[in-house]
């Protein structure tokens, strides 16, 4: 039997629940969710080219008699971004098995604590809504395949349920920041221009793009101290630029720190040590 191909069908799962009756199908099956929790509750930040996997976490109940096979039938995740009936957005569950545990029976129903992976393409994202919060849901589909052709038939049959509101995970663009002290050596009591930049993905175009108006952090950690200090808050300019003064006082490091927005993750930047004589 050909193993039912999740990956191609599931945004249009999603998309074709609006045809259907407002009541559940009499051949829906009887399944029960709990909550789905993605990334551990933590946002998802994707950039332009790599996929991003995360792990989730899920139960649900089923009759002791209905099994999930994962070839004839499956049982999986996905986050849309809209209405269930008609999302903005969908982010696809892969095929692969879940590693479930029974954690209740009763004599009719089974409970199973479910753990798989949900894997993000930057590619499956096409505007800035999409840095917000999704919702996420369980998807049911199954098939059954007649290629015997013998009596001049074959069929295709294939269903599939959708439950939707289990859970939330907020997607938010990867941010870039750089910096850049100069002049490099410096004499004491002398100003140092502190340059760089603050990005952030555009999934739009799959590049990055400068972020401005943005609260960037300066900070500075002393030739052998343990920890950084701020120095001053600037403000990022005309393509996420981002530049100040100092006065060079003593032998260290600086580096810019963007904590982050609701749509933008937070970012530090690499060290630029500076030598003052």
């Amino acid at each position: 039997m050909r193993k039912l191909a999740i990956g191609a069908v599931v945004s249009g799962a999603l998309a074709l629940t609006g045809v259907a009756a407002p009541a559940a199908l009499a051949d829906s099956p009887a399944l029960a969710f709990g909550a789905i929790t993605v990334n551990s509750g933590k946002p998802i930040a994707v950039g332009t080219r790599a996929e991003v996997t995360v792990p989730v976490t899920y139960s649900f109940t089923r009759p002791d008699d209905f099994v999930i096979d994962y070839k004839n039938n499956f049982l999986g995740v996905a986050l849309y971004r809209g209405r269930l009936a008609d999302p903005a957005n969908v982010v696809e569950d892969s095929s692969r098995k879940p590693v479930c545990t029974t954690t209740a029976t009763t004599d009719t129903t089974v409970t199973e604590s479910c753990s798989t992976k949900l894997t993000i393409d930057p590619r499956q994202l096409y505007t800035a809504a999409d840095a917000t919060e999704w919702k996420a849901a369980a998807l049911y589909m199954e098939s059954a395949i007649d290629e015997d052709d013998s009596d001049g038939h074959i069929g295709f049959h294939s269903g599939t349920d959708v439950w939707g509101n289990l859970g939330t995970a907020r997607l938010q663009r990867i941010s870039k920041v750089t910096v850049n002290a100069t002049p490099e050596p410096v004499v004491k009591g002398r100003t140092l221009t502190v340059k760089g930049a603050l990005t952030r993905a555009d999934w739009n175009t799959g590049r990055y793009a400068g972020y401005k108006g943005q609260k960037v952090t300066l900070q500075f950690k002393a030739r052998g101290a343990a920890a950084y200090t701020d120095v001053k808050t600037v403000t990022s300019g005309t393509g996420g630029a981002l530049s100040t003064t100092v006065k060079a006082s003593k032998d260290g490091s600086y580096r810019y720190k963007f904590a982050g927005t609701s749509t933008t993750a937070a970012k530090t930047s690499a060290a630029d040590f500076v030598d003052v004589k």
